[in-house]
């Protein structure tokens, strides 16, 4: 043990990196998947409440909105554009502080239109089909919090309003306690495979992909399975039917959208190597209708599939069954206390900061444990455990004074990470934790 203080334990990992190992496994569930839509709107709804309750009580109260399901709806695809029959269901669910000092925070409200921000400033931009106002009706089920819980949070808060888009919870001068006993675990740095997966998504979401090819719809999941040096890669991609005529429409715009897919691969990524690619892998020629991965809006979610928040992509952006994971569902926990998201982001930003400065020492991956127990002062964990990877050179001995110094230094700026936290979407620390996509590294490389 390197600090008996804050009880950090720093150990060698015996074993080999993830992209030394014979088999990865990597998934991405893009932004229009149901699962994504719900972690997507419920983290918009942690931030509009934070900032709602700052700007009115210069203070963030006690909440957890954590729960959201998508019901799907139905519809009626067709060639050349179908009908929505039935809307979806978003159902936000969990706890809130909707009344304080008699004052009432109209929780509900907030909830739906994060919901429908989220769907306009991530889906819209890309296809202008999916209305939040028509095409998804909501149910808010939202109460207070628990005594024991909201006096976590609450106990201490002081009324008065603020102006600004900003919050500034240090300004507080309170180190709150942990309202949950979890564990969670971050690592760094990310395979090939990893960024791969996720930059592919990225691309096939992007803004001038869906330009040049507007039958793509939002709902895709990309599974990256490397054996060895051979990849094999499955993506599943919803089309929009407004964009498709016929049968032989969709194979042949399907045929087109496939290469762009390999060329990007192998382009950026894969050069050399064997690559099996598939896409929408359940389509059938000669079936109509019944034999093509068809949408009226671009997402399953209208008529196919429902979501779920914490069933889709980890804090970093991917689901990689190699890896540890967390059991924490990050998105929408309260950005003051709530451990769950607080030690889940902390992890990977410790592993990367620790892999940053400590790469060329001869650290080839690191592993960041962490665990609270409630009642704790956050800046104060149980325990973290920080795992190296090392070259056969490299002595545990040799780092330990330098990952203490730097983990300890990182949790005595716990109420700086708090206000970033609270005011930084997800998606810029994954983009950080992923590296420039490869159009901007070549860029960089350029002379």
């Amino acid at each position: 043990m390197s600090s008996s203080k804050k009880a950090i334990f720093v150990e060698e990992l015996r074993q080999q990196s993830l992209g030394e190992q014979p088999l990865e496994v990597v998934e991405r569930k893009g932004i229009g998947h149901p699962d994504t839509i719900c972690d997507g709107v419920v983290e918009e709804f942690s931030h509009a409440l934070a900032l709602e309750y700052w700007k009115r009580f210069h203070d963030i109260l006690h909440y957890n909105v954590d729960k959201a399901f998508l019901r799907a709806g139905s519809a009626e695809q067709q060639w050349g554009g179908g009908r929505i029959t039935r809307p979806m269901l978003l159902i936000l669910g969990d706890r809130a502080t909707s009344t304080y000092e008699g004052e009432v925070i109209d929780v509900g409200g907030i909830g739906i239109g994060s919901a429908k921000s989220w769907i306009r400033k991530n889906i819209l931009p890309l296809h202008d089909i999916l209305d939040p106002d028509k095409y998804i009706e909501y149910q808010v089920e939202i109460e207070q919090g628990s005594r024991e819980l909201s006096g976590i949070v609450n106990e201490g808060a002081t009324r008065a309003s603020v102006s600004g888009e900003y919050v500034r919870f240090s300004e507080k001068n309170r180190v709150l306690s942990a309202n949950d006993t979890s564990a969670t675990v971050g690592y760094a740095p990310l395979s090939l495979v990893e960024r791969m997966t996720y930059h592919l998504e990225r691309h096939l979401n992007s803004k001038s992909f869906k330009e040049e090819h507007p039958e793509v719809g939002e709902d895709i999941k990309v599974m990256s399975v490397r054996n060895r040096k051979s990849y094999d890669v499955t993506v599943a991609a919803a089309f929009v039917d407004r964009y498709v005529t016929s049968e032989e429409d969709y194979f042949r715009k399907k045929e087109v959208v496939k290469q762009e897919i390999n060329d990007y691969l192998t382009g950026n990524f894969i050069e050399g190597h064997d690559l099996e690619l598939s896409l929408n892998a359940l389509d059938r020629k000669g079936k109509g209708l019944h034999g093509v991965y068809l949408t009226v809006t671009g997402t399953s979610a209208e008529d196919a599939d429902s979501g779920e928040v914490g069933r889709g992509n980890r804090v970093d952006g991917l689901i990689s069954l190699n890896r540890p994971a967390s059991n924490e569902a990050a998105a929408g926990k309260n950005t003051v206390s709530h451990v769950g998201l607080i030690y889940n982001v902390l992890s990977f930003e410790l592993a990367h900061a620790i892999h940053a400065e400590l790469g060329e020492k001869g650290v080839k991956e690191v592993y960041v444990w962490m665990v609270s127990q409630i009642g704790r002062p956050v800046r104060s964990p149980k325990n973290v455990t920080v795992q190296l990877v090392l070259s056969p050179s490299v002595s545990i001995s040799s780092l330990q004074g330098e990952v203490d110094e730097l983990v300890s230094r990182r949790l005595d700026q716990m109420p700086q990470f708090i206000d970033e936290l609270t005011n930084k979407r997800s998606d810029d620390y994954i983009a950080a934790w992923m590296g420039p996509t490869p159009e901007t590294a070549r860029k960089r490389s350029c002379p």
